[in-house]
């Protein structure tokens, strides 16, 4: 799952690309900050893989750091690599990497002659 997350900026490095490192409700990250140049230190942002997007306000950011928090959509997105590995290890795969097949291997592109779409 990819979300947008909103995080508070606590330092803010100028350089060739402007950096923040951002808290998101006490996980901490360098984020690129080079999309957003009105966001000074203590504003909150919400940030997609890694860039800030837009500057909200601070009662929209907490609100959704909880519901977020609730949801258990956190422990996806700040999961360390090791992590998501075990994770990925223990999730059900499918057979057809491509996705060309459901988890039973049920081919899910199969096409008569005509190209309509045929079932197994």
């Amino acid at each position: 799952m990819c979300l947008a997350i909103p995080g508070k900026v606590e330092q803010i490095t100028e350089g060739d690309v402007r950096i923040g490192r951002v808290n998101f409700g006490g996980v901490v990250k360098n984020v690129c900050l080079d999309y957003v140049p009105e966001v000074v230190v203590g504003d909150y942002t919400i940030v997609h893989v890694g860039f800030a997007l837009s500057k909200i306000d601070e009662k929209s950011a907490l609100e959704t750091l909880e519901l977020f928090r609730q949801m258990g959509a956190l422990d996806d997105e700040f999961a360390s690599e090791e992590e998501a590995f075990a994770r990925a290890a223990n999730t059900p795969q499918s057979p057809c990497p491509d996705g060309s097949c459901d988890l039973t291997g049920k081919d899910l592109r199969a096409r008569n002659a005509g190209g309509s779409d045929i079932s197994k």
